[in-house]
């Protein structure tokens, strides 16, 4: 794959639908939740797949939701109380996390189920979206973590731009819900599957433990 080294302002540019973003939302909490313990871990550049050239670098835990409408999850996620983080790398590779404090149990399996719905059908709305385009999707089964999580992958090509590969991880740890997106230019045989689901596992354990 020949790899583009870009400035950051130009890549951010440049990846349009595969922009890196994170977000953490906390919903339904009380006075006496709302407390520097109720907020969940994030994960750290260093527990990211490896990049072989760069070294991976994140933005500071911040209010909101990102300009930017995650990929493949767009109007899936609550923006009361909403965090976001994102990481990126001197390359075109970037990656983002999703984190939802709900206010149940019940209501954590339901966001989950629907994030896993939204990246399931994603290649095809993408694909009627952009009609000249093709997409597809894979799912890389469970992985045990907390209450389990899910990883899936992406592929989106334009005859007018570079493939891209996406690859999502969905988890849960009690009424806390976890969505982390890697994503770079390229094709499936380029996707760090293992080092991902290694990724996810981790960002699932990181999260607030009742």
């Amino acid at each position: 794959m020949h790899r583009h080294k870009h400035k950051r302002s130009h890549r951010a540019a440049a990846l349009g639908a595969v922009a890196a973003a994170a977000v953490v939302a906390v919903v339904g909490t009380g006075p006496a939740q709302a407390s520097a313990q109720a907020v969940p871990a994030h994960l750290a550049p260093r527990e990211l797949p490896p990049h072989p050239a760069s070294d991976w670098y994140a933005s500071d835990v911040i209010k909101g939701l990102p300009e930017s409408a995650p990929f493949c999850v767009e109007n899936t996620l609550p923006s009361a109380g909403a965090t976001h983080r994102t990481f990126w790398t001197e390359y075109d590779t970037n990656a983002t996390q999703i984190v939802v404090r709900t206010g149940t149990v019940d209501a954590a399996r339901k966001l989950a189920a629907a994030a896993e719905k939204k990246i399931q059908n994603c290649a095809a709305d993408w694909e009627r979206k952009v009609p000249a385009g093709t997409a597809s999707w894979r799912d890389y089964g469970t992985v045990q973590a907390e209450d389990g999580a899910h990883v899936y992958g992406v592929h989106t090509s334009h005859p007018d731009s570079e493939p891209g590969i996406h690859l999502f991880g969905v988890g849960r740890d009690g009424r806390t819900v976890t969505i982390v997106r890697w994503g770079e230019m390229g094709g499936y045989d380029q996707a760090p599957v293992d080092a991902f689901r290694h990724t996810t596992t981790t960002a699932v354990v990181k999260l607030y433990q009742e």
